[in-house]
């Protein structure tokens, strides 16, 4: 598996619509604190990644788009180029 996990939009209003027992078609654009908790718990555990977000980077995330940027953001931060060729062997000598 190359590159950074896949994060869409819609995972995340799946997410609160589970979490708010009803249809993803009814779940609103504004996220509320306990509903970010949650997510960002969510988020974790799908990705296998631990998010140790700002206080200012909480503080921006009012809606499901900002909670994506920042959640992009971390994980572009997160995931280092795939650059290593592999262990290296050493030559024998003589």
């Amino acid at each position: 598996m190359a590159g950074q996990p896949d994060l869409e939009r819609a995972d995340l209003v799946t997410m609160l619509a589970d979490l708010a027992g009803k249809p993803a078609a009814e779940v609103g654009d504004r996220i509320g604190s306990m509903e970010l908790a949650w997510l960002v718990h969510l988020v974790e555990q799908r990705l296998d990644r631990r998010f140790d977000l700002t206080d200012d980077q909480l503080a921006g995330i009012r809606t499901v788009d900002d909670a994506l940027a920042v959640f992009r953001a971390c994980l572009a931060a997160a995931t280092p180029p795939h650059t290593s060729p592999g262990p290296m062997i050493a030559a024998a000598d003589g």
